[in-house]
């Protein structure tokens, strides 16, 4: 299966396959016409950069025309593992992988399925979560199958994945190194290998090419109304029979009756998180209201992903 897959990477074909994080739709990094592939089986807006994903460090430094010291330190302590690293690109890489940016964001995933499939390619895979665009990312193959059917060539069933958010995108690019995503590598543990950083805060619009994936206002959502809340918020809550659903974190929300209670690890909840969403985004609900967990660093990556699909408590009652 693995040497199948390979080929269709080398033909210019789709493969979604798994990583520690999500599930990715994989195309040959190299080639503009398979990349485009990808955003078209997405609907994905070519202003939305890709992650490429490679076997190991050698690999990276072929396709990174700057490689810098704290790249090396970074990639020695987190790959394989859920840290993107954003540096300038050579010209081998297509230009539609990095929305047109001299830029590329790179990673070695830790799933053996993935790194057996990187190796057996040998070359650089662009690979954004194999999902429709804006939607939540899937963290099994049954969730690409729901959501790309027959747009993929070929799905890699690797079990369910561990992490269950995306990456952390860190930008090297520049003097100052800066967190563009939060994810699944926190902002001590960087800071423990290279230092202080900075963390983009903000959102970029659909129309503005970005330097790294989920840097937009909105994504990672569900089809269902979703609205977040802090806890200091959880007394105006009131669901209403099975319309509605409440997502919070621990014993503390048992009194909202129609609730889901999550892991209060933050790792836990991570993991499950896409999974929750997508099963409650099947149910027809007509709201889902999401509890913010702590303003923590343990817990940015979450919280993220959170902010990005979901809408303000005070959003909610304006539609009331």
């Amino acid at each position: 299966m693995i040497d199948c897959a390979a080929q269709l990477l080398r033909a210019g074909r789709l493969v979604a396959f798994p990583t520690e994080t999500v599930y990715g739709l994989g195309a040959d990094a190299t080639n503009a016409q398979a990349v485009e592939r990808i955003f078209t089986a997405k609907g994905r807006p070519s202003t939305n950069p890709l992650i490429v994903h490679v076997a190991d460090v050698a690999i990276a430094k072929k396709y990174a025309a700057a490689w810098p010291v704290v790249a090396d330190r970074l990639a020695q302590a987190f790959w394989p593992g859920p840290l993107t690293l954003v540096l300038p690109k050579t010209d081998a890489i297509a230009p539609n992988v990095t929305a047109g940016k001299s830029t590329v964001g790179l990673r070695v995933p830790n799933h053996p399925l993935a790194l057996e499939l990187l190796r057996a390619f040998g070359g650089p895979v662009a690979a954004p979560s194999a999902n429709q665009s804006n939607r939540v990312s899937p963290t099994t193959a049954e969730h690409v199958r729901q959501e790309l059917g027959d747009s993929v060539d070929l799905i890699l069933d690797g079990g369910p994945c561990r992490v269950g958010i995306e990456s952390t995108v860190l930008d090297l690019s520049t003097d100052q190194p800066s967190i563009l995503r939060p994810g699944g590598v926190s902002r001590e543990q960087i800071e423990a290998i290279i230092g202080e950083v900075a963390t983009f805060t903000g959102s970029i619009g659909h129309d503005i090419a970005a330097v790294s994936p989920g840097q937009q206002l909105v994504h990672y959502a569900p089809q269902t109304p979703a609205y977040r809340f802090d806890t200091s918020q959880r007394g105006l809550i009131e669901p209403e029979g099975n319309g509605m659903m409440v997502v919070g974190t621990g014993d503390a929300v048992k009194k909202w009756g129609p609730i889901v209670a999550m892991a209060k690890l933050p790792d836990v909840y991570a993991r499950h998180f896409y999974a929750v969403l997508r099963e409650l985004d099947a149910l027809g609900l007509s709201a889902i209201f999401i509890e913010m967990p702590p303003d923590t660093s343990a817990w940015q990556g979450v919280r993220d992903r959170i902010t990005r699909a979901t809408r303000p408590l005070g959003a909610w009652y304006a539609n009331l």
